[in-house]
């Protein structure tokens, strides 16, 4: 299948190449930079230069695929829908899969699933109407699919390496939020690449969470971390007010108690994450 792909030189985005490539697919990346255009042709994928505000570039590319997966982060929801809205009236329809998240959930009360109703900090609230755009395309024969993924690790780890791993080894002890007793909703990069493969057979208007089975909380994870960085197992409490200050906005996504279920997906498409133990990879990163 010809597949046209945004946020190619992203952490996901590498990985999905990647993953597209070994099981056959013919790729084609956004690429905005020279930097990311060999980014996407080192993963496998042939690059397009363009950014995600070059409509024309966007739906031009699309209605020369077959399949579209948008991965790439939009600086706002306008910026996301009118991207979106560009690739669904490029692909027409082909599928159209975009990217999510499930922090939109807000905290679970438990293991949710993709019925949980949405409480999504500021952070992401701006999901729901680009969400709602995207696929009310099914019923104009679109084949909308919506992928809400997890708190990644593996590789580089990002985000929790961004906000706590490297702060805590300036400061000597990796933080955590309160009590640490939240739960953290993770997915390994590699198992999330598979899912966005799998989920170009996907019935129109379908939506999956893509986490794994293990849900570990905020401390446990700090606590693995810090032993990898050399910490000696060192952790620091650090209060939501805090955070905030340190991180910005982002410090009350990360404060959520979230888990979930990814049986939908095992059932519908075949997905089963391979990665069941994240301590272990964050104990040893």
């Amino acid at each position: 299948m010809k597949i046209f792909l945004t946020g190619g030189s992203g952490y996901i985005g590498r990985a999905t190449i990647t993953e597209l490539v070994r099981q056959g697919h013919t790729v084609t990346a956004l690429a905005r930079s020279d930097s990311a255009e060999h980014a996407v042709a080192t993963a496998g994928a042939t690059p397009v230069r363009g950014g995600l505000t070059d409509l024309n570039v966007l739906n031009h590319a699309a209605a020369r695929a077959e399949a579209v997966v948008h991965l790439a982060q939009a600086a706002t929801g306008d910026q996301d829908l009118a991207a979106a809205t560009a690739m669904q009236d490029g692909i027409g329809g082909g599928t159209y899969v975009h990217t999510g998240g499930s922090w939109v959930y807000g905290d679970t009360d438990g293991i949710a699933d993709e019925t949980a109703p949405w409480n999504p900090p500021d952070l992401v609230a701006w999901r729901k109407p680009v969400e709602d755009a995207v696929l009310a395309r099914a019923a104009q024969g679109g084949r909308p699919v919506i992928i809400r993924p997890g708190l990644l690790y593996g590789g580089d780890n990002r985000l929790i390496d961004e906000f706590f791993i490297r702060p805590g080894r300036t400061s000597g002890a990796i933080a955590y939020i309160g009590t640490g007793a939240n739960h953290w909703a993770l997915v390994h990069v590699d198992d999330l690449a598979r899912l966005y493969a799998a989920a170009l057979a996907a019935k129109p208007g379908s939506i999956y969470l893509g986490v794994g089975d293990t849900h570990p909380t905020a401390e446990q994870v700090a606590q693995a971390c810090a032993h990898a960085a050399g910490l000696d197992g060192k952790t620091l409490s650090i209060t939501l007010d805090q955070a905030r200050a340190q991180m910005g906005p982002i410090a009350d996504a990360f404060a959520l108690d979230q888990r979930f279920t990814p049986a939908k997906a095992r059932t519908e498409l075949g997905w089963t994450p391979a990665h069941a133990d994240p301590l272990s990879v964050f104990a040893h990163a």
